[in-house]
């Protein structure tokens, strides 16, 4: 009953319970940290193109360039790994009631540059609608989101504090994206 085995199993099991309480109060000490940072975002260039999806549909693509400015260093304490975030577009349609995008992605690692100040970046992922539903649109909601990663606790989902709304043309564009 005491062999070496059955006392090394209660010593690992006591070093791992004690190991969980110890990162469980490391959670706790930033849990209730507030994480909203303001931005702004502003957009220029927005453009309406046909496209094709993979069926051979007709598809809107909308283009657009933004401005991105922020400060994200108070979203960091000695908890944080590192920040991923994601611009964000919402929009609403006759076929979808609630239409979601992302444009853009980045991921901030502690030490890194935590203070955004982007000019006339283009998107990095393409803007399609599954229909005709970008033409013409003027009630387009772009949020700045993020998830603060952590080495022990919660992966939270942040909308930042703030939001740009702006419109497509109601015609088609003829330039090259």
């Amino acid at each position: 009953m005491n062999t070496v085995l059955s006392r090394a199993n209660t010593i690992f099991a006591f070093t791992l319970s004690v190991l969980a309480a110890l990162t469980f109060c490391c959670f706790l000490t930033t849990a209730f940290d507030g994480s909203v940072a303001p931005f702004y975002v502003e957009t220029s260039k927005h453009l309406v193109k046909n496209a094709y999806n993979q069926n051979g549909e007709k598809v809107d693509r909308g283009h657009i360039t933004f401005d991105l400015t922020s400060d994200l260093d108070p979203l960091f304490n000695w908890n944080t790994k590192q920040l991923f975030l994601y611009l964000m577009v919402e929009y609403e349609t006759l076929q979808n009631k609630l239409n979601q995008v992302v444009l853009w992605d980045k991921i901030i690692v502690r030490g890194g540059k935590a203070n955004l100040d982007l000019k006339n970046v283009n998107l990095k992922y393409p803007f399609y609608d599954d229909g005709s539903g970008l033409k013409g649109h003027e009630n387009i909601t772009m949020t700045l989101n993020w998830n603060v990663i952590p080495g022990a606790g919660l992966l939270p989902r942040i909308t930042g504090d703030g939001k740009h709304v702006f419109a497509f043309p109601n015609e088609y564009s003829t330039k090259r994206i």
